[in-house]
């Protein structure tokens, strides 16, 4: 291999290079998944040239090879993250970061790959950022402390700001995927941090976090905690003693927070979330009755579970999650609906009594078409649950999952605009009707491309990390519209049921494979159009479509109803 050694003897001993494959074993648009040394690889032939990147995706690590692949991008088959093959960077979320770049040579028609030794053990890549200058007089206030402002913060620095940034969260943990409290409720603080304290003192992002302390009038960045339980490495973070913001003064870009402290502005991302709505029934505030919105509320629905009888109130995907949780921890486990079956109005009947019928499988006991009037207790505790078809359920534990509402109370009196159903709206380059002030995530209402500029507010974890991205390019000018095409999953029993698309509206449902044999398509068409498709057990279908209508294709009812599916990949 000449190549090799005209690049020296002291770069050979830096570098792994094997023969992966001949040139002929790939055809232009395919990939692979190869091993160099006991690093994955990807290897990739779009337009005539080879690259090579990390193989496993950065999100929970997925296989690469088992995705979409259109262009110059790959998309994740489990969660549809999106990575430019040339770069490897991360194109389209979730996760935060990028795919290691391997150098490829082809000589003599044979396949080589090199990789350097310093990073065989890294499957990912955190892109290049700056960080806080002190001479730099401007700061941008990020408010919610989820995937948005994180990725929001990142991007910042990324694209070279060298401005403040600060997060302030209501949460008692720095940025952490919210995404498992459902679907692992034992889950360790340190499993589900997003970044290190390490991480946010390197590229100066100050995140602020409920953390009572003694003196709760500490000014901003007066107290340096040595977080233990949230961060295990116990390094050293600047945390401020913050219990929430209380009111925005868009006049005078103020922020008060409830401690008494203000916080000056140059630039407001409210990307505050939504909150579990209430239970209004009478005995809502017994003792053993639970919303699920924190980590310490998936912790305390795990432990007081455990050999109990548990009682779900709501069909929802939260709802659902918490059940299959439960099924084999809680004594005995009932749901209560007030639709025929689960996921009705969002993925159909179809999917819904089979989704149903995999948690009837582990002794789920369900109450549909019905609701709860009264839960009853006994020393202020939790004791039965009853419905208004008369049934009465015991209960040690009662987790309701009936819908969100959006955090944009504290806005009331500044001006910001809000919808009906108080969702913050914003223009496609996520801003509001008050100048510097952006807004992401779930909290808002936003125009979605996909739909001609439709208006939605969507709560799904990729969308609020593209908001964040887009938000950050837009406070630096960059004119940047979101345009991510909303990608969904969740879980029931070890098994997932991915989304895309947005199905409102939609009259008409067409299946590929058996729903009731748990693996099928769905193709949700309004218009002799799909707007949405949803599956289990039929990937890389959920992606490629994702990526298709990325690409702004028109996917049409007879695609959806031909015999022929080689368009997705199958």
């Amino acid at each position: 291999m000449s190549w090799q050694k005209e690049a020296g003897q002291s770069e050979a001993q830096e570098e792994v290079t094997e023969l992966v494959c001949q040139e002929a074993d790939l055809q232009d648009g395919q990939m692979r998944e190869f091993l160099v040394g006991d690093q994955k690889v990807l290897l990739v032939r779009t337009q005539g040239l080879f690259s090579a990147v990390g193989g496993k995706c950065s999100h929970y690590n997925a296989p690469l090879s088992k995705g979409a692949l259109v262009g110059e991008r790959v998309r994740c088959p489990f969660h549809g993250a999106c990575f430019n093959v040339r770069t490897g960077d991360i194109e389209e979320y979730p996760g935060l970061d990028s795919l290691p770049c391997y150098k490829v040579k082809v000589e003599d028609g044979k396949v080589y790959v090199s990789i350097d030794k310093k990073s065989m053990q890294s499957s990912r890549r955190v892109k290049e950022m700056c960080t806080i200058q002190p001479d730099v007089k401007h700061t941008v206030l990020l408010v919610g402390g989820g995937p948005a402002s994180l990725v929001c913060a990142e991007t910042l620095r990324q694209n070279c700001y060298e401005g403040r940034i600060i997060i302030i969260t209501k949460d008692s943990l720095a940025p952490f995927d919210k995404t498992k409290l459902s679907k692992a409720m034992h889950v360790d603080s340190s499993d589900i941090l997003l970044r290190t304290s390490d991480f946010y003192q390197q590229y100066g992002i100050e995140v602020w976090t409920q953390k009572e302390v003694g003196n709760k009038t500490a000014k901003p960045c007066d107290v340096l905690l040595r977080l233990s339980g949230l961060f295990p490495e116990s390094a050293g973070v600047c945390v401020c003693v913050v219990v929430q913001v209380v009111s925005v003064s868009t006049a005078d870009k103020l922020v008060k927070i409830s401690d008494g402290t203000s916080q000056r502005y140059d630039q407001l991302l409210i990307s505050t979330g939504c909150r579990a709505r209430p239970l209004s029934c009478p005995g809502s505030d017994l003792k053993g009755v639970q919303l699920l919105q924190t980590y310490e509320d998936a912790k305390e629905i795990h432990t007081s579970s455990q050999g109990k009888k548990a009682v779900v109130i709501g069909a929802s995907f939260i709802g659902m999650e918490v059940a299959s949780y439960l099924s084999d921890k809680a004594a005995s486990v009932a749901l209560v609906g007030n639709t025929t079956y689960p996921y009705e109005r969002s993925l159909g009947p179809e999917i819904g009594k089979m989704s149903m019928q995999m948690l009837e499988e582990k002794n789920v006991k369900f109450h549909m078409n019905d609701e709860v009037t009264e839960i009853r207790g006994e020393n202020g505790k939790v004791k039965e649950v009853v419905l208004k078809s008369g049934t009465i359920l015991e209960a040690d534990v009662v987790v309701a999952g009936i819908g969100v509402i959006p955090n944009s109370d504290f806005l009331a009196g500044s001006e910001v605009a809000v919808d009906s159903k108080k969702a913050v709206i914003v223009d496609k380059f996520l801003r509001t009707n008050i100048a510097d002030i952006f807004s992401a995530g779930d909290v808002t209402s936003f125009p979605l491309s996909i739909r001609g500029g439709q208006q939605v507010n969507i709560g799904h974890w990729q969308m609020s990390q593209a908001h964040g991205r887009v938000a950050a390019l837009n406070m630096l000018k960059k004119q940047v519209a979101v345009e991510s095409v909303p990608f969904f999953w969740t879980s029931l029993l070890g098994k997932s049921i991915r989304y895309t698309g947005y199905a409102e509206g939609y009259t008409e449902i067409i299946y590929k494979g058996k729903v009731e044999e748990r693996k099928f398509l769905a193709f949700y068409i309004k218009d002799e159009a799909v707007l949405a498709v949803a599956s289990l057990m039929f990937d890389p279908a959920v992606a490629q479509v994702a990526e298709l209508m990325a690409k702004k294709k028109v996917l049409t009812k007879a695609q959806a109803q031909a015999d022929d599916l080689s368009w997705l990949q199958m």
